[in-house]
């Protein structure tokens, strides 16, 4: 019974995230074929500024208030941010060559599932590896906007191979802490379809952060 309860919330989570990226793919893609979109966000600064505060925003939303909200307007909100973020990733495309851009989201997809296999199957306690990932991710986040302007090409490559171990860890750590969350939550109900679309957006956005990461070492950069 126990395992059920943790398959089934875990196919839950994944199903939301799926669609998570599966609408983040249509955004971008409609973003670049719709006439005048994308011109809209490279000539003016401020649209494309008010999508990430937008972004960021829905994220801080989520992460602190999704218990004042009904399951509808959390998935509402989840749809949302899949939606911004493919606006704004669609600028790939300007940068990297569409190939190199495919076949990073290929190695971003087996890397993830191995992770998760990993992290749903192991014995080992992740608990402690996750604490200090999260203080990694710290780090890495403030080089990098440290880097933002100091343009260290040194510090700009260390950031980012920290950062793909650091997600990776993320990966397996986030998804033994939501097969332990499926116990206290239980099988059905608000509380666990709540629990599902959080699961769904952390391991959406290590999926995210670990593409665009791989994507400098793999991305073929347009000339």
């Amino acid at each position: 019974m126990q395992n059920e309860i943790q398959r089934g919330f875990i196919v839950r989570v994944y199903a939301w995230m799926t669609l998570g990226l599966l609408i983040t793919a249509v955004s971008a893609f409609l973003t670049l074929v719709i006439p005048g979109v994308l011109e809209s966000i490279l000539s003016n600064s401020f649209i494309f500024l008010g999508l990430i505060i937008a972004e960021l925003a829905v994220v801080i939303i989520l992460s602190s208030a999704i218990n004042r909200f009904p399951p509808a307007v959390a998935g509402l909100l989840f749809t949302g941010y899949a939606v911004l973020n493919g606006v704004t990733l669609s600028l790939l495309v300007l940068l990297y060559t569409s190939s190199s851009i495919a076949i990073t989201f290929g190695v971003t997809a087996c890397t993830f599932g191995i992770m998760t296999l990993f992290g749903f199957t192991t014995q080992r306690d992740l608990t402690k590896l996750g604490s200090l990932l999260i203080m990694g991710l710290i780090g890495m986040i403030l080089a990098s906007l440290l880097n933002l302007f100091l343009n260290n090409s040194a510090i700009y490559w260390i950031t980012t191979y920290l950062g793909i171990l650091i997600f990776v860890g993320l990966v397996a750590y986030d998804t033994q802490k939501l097969k332990r969350m499926s116990l206290s939550v239980g099988e059905n109900g608000e509380l666990a379809r709540k629990a599902s679309i959080m699961g769904a957006l952390a391991l959406y956005l290590d999926f995210i952060n670990l593409f665009l990461l791989l994507l400098r070492i793999i991305g073929r950069r347009r000339r």
